[in-house]
C-alpha cells in the first residue's frame, strides 16, 4: 500500500507533461492566429475600396501630404499663377511632362504635346476626374482650354524602375517576396477597379508590352501602386453589345491576349474593319506577365510562382471566356498570401502536432 503513490507518481506524471505542452503550443498556434488575422485584417483594409480612404476628398477637390483641409481642383488661372515648371521628366506620343512646384511642394504638369491627340487627352482627364480613388493618381488640377494636366509627384517613379530602386540600400529590406506579392496584389486591385468602375467596364488599352504596362503605373514612396495614364481607357457594354479594340492597327507578340492579334493569318493583309473587337478579358491574360516581373528573383518568389500557378494557367485560357474574372484573381492572391504569411509565422507547427 505504501509503494502505490509512488507508483501513481511514477506512471502518470510523465503523460501529464506532454499533455501541458500539448496545451501550450495550441495556445502559441491560437495567439499566433489571431495575431496573424489582425495583421492580414489590417493590410486588407489598407486595400479597401476608395471609400475608405481618409485622403480622399469630396469630388472637385485634392489635399496633398499632411494637409488636413482638401482645397478646390486648381483652375486655369491658379495653374498659370501659381505652379512652376522646374524641368521636363517624360515625354509619349500624347504629352509632355514636367517636375513642377506649387506652394513649395513638388507636382507634376502634363501638358498635350500633339494636337492630332487632344481627343485621347481630354479622354484621360475625363477618366481621371471620374475615377480617382485610393488606385488612382490625384488629380490637383487642370486647364482644359490649355490642355494641361496638374498631379501628385511621386518621386520613385514608374513601375519600370521598380528592380532599381529595391536595389538602393534605402529600399533594399523591401526586396521580399512578401513586399513584391503585395505590389502585385495592388496591380490586380487596380485592374479589378476598372473592370467594375462607376463608369462601368474599362479595359486598360496602353498595355501592348510589358514595359508599356509597367509605364502606365507609378510606385509610391510607402510602396504601394497607382495607375498613372487613363488616355486609352475604353467601355466595354456587352448589354449594349460594345466591345473594343486597342488601337486601329496590327498588334503582335505573346504579351497581347490572342484575341487581340490577327485572327486571318499572314496571307491577309490587316485591314480595321475585319479586326473583331473584344472584352475586358485580355487585361486578365496579361496578369502573370506582369506579377511574374513583380516577384521577380528574390527568396520565395519561386514557392509564391508555385502557388499562383494554377489561376495563372487559367488566366491564360485561348477562350477569354473561360478566363477568370479580376476579383477572382484578386481573392486568390489574397489566399495565397494569407496562406504563406501564416506558414513563415509558424514553420513546422503542423509536424509537431
Amino acid at each position: 500500500m505504501e509503494m502505490k503513490p509512488h507508483f501513481l507518481r511514477r506512471e502518470f506524471l510523465p503523460r501529464e507533461v506532454p499533455s501541458i505542452s500539448l496545451a501550450l503550443l495550441l495556445a502559441a498556434v491560437l495567439l499566433l492566429n489571431a495575431l496573424l488575422y489582425l495583421y492580414l485584417n489590417k493590410f486588407y483594409n489598407s486595400l479597401g475600396r476608395a471609400e475608405t480612404d481618409p485622403n480622399l476628398c469630396p469630388f472637385g477637390h485634392f489635399k496633398l501630404g499632411a494637409v488636413k483641409n482638401c482645397s478646390p481642383w486648381l483652375s486655369c488661372e491658379a495653374i498659370n499663377r501659381e505652379v512652376r515648371k522646374l524641368k521636363c521628366v517624360g515625354e509619349g506620343a500624347v504629352k509632355k511632362v514636367f517636375l513642377s512646384e506649387w506652394k513649395e511642394k513638388k507636382v507634376v504638369l502634363s501638358q498635350l504635346t500633339n494636337s492630332e491627340l487632344k481627343e485621347d487627352f481630354l479622354h484621360g482627364l475625363k477618366m481621371l476626374k471620374a475615377l480617382q480613388s485610393k488606385h488612382v493618381v490625384r488629380l490637383l488640377g487642370y486647364c482644359e482650354q490649355q490642355f494641361t494636366i496638374l498631379t501628385e509627384y511621386h518621386p520613385l517613379g514608374s513601375l519600370r524602375g521598380l528592380n532599381e530602386t529595391l536595389h538602393i540600400p534605402k529600399y533594399k529590406g523591401m526586396n521580399t517576396w512578401h513586399r513584391r506579392l503585395m505590389l502585385a496584389i495592388d496591380y490586380v486591385s487596380i485592374i479589378r477597379y476598372l473592370h467594375s468602375s462607376p463608369l462601368g467596364t474599362l479595359v486598360m488599352c496602353d498595355s501592348n508590352d510589358l514595359d508599356k504596362v509597367l509605364s502606365q503605373y507609378l510606385l509610391t514612396s510607402d510602396f504601394h501602386v497607382l495607375v498613372n495614364d487613363l488616355d486609352a481607357l475604353p467601355l466595354v457594354n456587352r448589354s449594349a453589345g460594345r466591345l473594343v479594340k486597342c488601337g486601329h492597327w496590327e498588334l503582335r507578340g505573346e504579351f497581347v491576349a490572342p484575341e487581340q492579334r490577327w485572327p486571318y493569318g499572314e496571307d491577309v493583309p490587316f485591314e480595321d474593319d475585319l479586326m473583331p473587337p473584344y472584352d475586358e478579358k485580355t487585361d486578365i491574360w496579361k496578369i502573370p506577365d506582369v506579377s511574374n516581373f513583380f516577384l521577380g528573383h528574390v527568396e520565395g518568389s519561386d514557392i509564391v510562382r508555385l502557388h499562383l500557378f494554377d489561376i495563372h494557367a487559367a488566366c491564360k485560357k485561348k477562350d477569354p471566356a473561360e478566363r477568370p474574372s479580376a476579383q477572382e484573381v484578386l481573392d486568390t492572391y489574397r489566399k495565397v498570401l494569407t496562406l504563406l504569411i501564416r506558414e513563415a509565422a509558424m514553420p513546422g507547427t503542423r509536424e509537431m502536432l
